[in-house]
């Protein structure tokens, strides 16, 4: 599975960004899609998942009610909408892809990762 991911930039905070993830290869073993991220100094952590099939979703608290990530089956894509950005959101986002149906936000449970894309939040 290759992931291929797209977007991000530089935003002033309180702005909005998009990222895309594509998916490409042996995707029916794929069953969850997530996106981690590492801003700097800091170790990587997850920011929010989604599964393929019920479209279950889970977001850190960090992240919750501001950012929403949504699936497009047909496409092997998912989306990453990121609103009311802020300074703290400035981190490099990996996709990642996981086997499972069940929602891991530990980094080691996934099997798949895309390159990252830089997201730069001015104050």
């Amino acid at each position: 599975v290759q992931l291929q991911a797209s977007g991000g930039g530089l935003v002033q905070a309180g702005g909005s960004l998009s990222l895309s993830c594509a998916a490409s290869g042996r995707t029916f073993t794929t069953q969850t899609m997530a996106w981690f991220r590492q801003g700097p100094g800091k170790e990587r952590e997850f920011v929010t998942a989604i599964t393929w099939s019920a479209g279950t979703t889970s977001y850190a608290d960090s992240v919750k009610g501001r950012f929403s990530i949504s699936r497009d089956n047909a496409k092997n894509t998912v989306h990453l909408q990121m609103n009311s950005l802020k300074p703290e959101d400035t981190a490099v986002y990996y996709c990642a892809a996981d086997t499972s149906s069940f929602i891991h936000w530990k980094e080691s449970e996934y099997d798949y990762w895309g390159q990252g894309t830089q997201v730069t939040v001015s104050s």
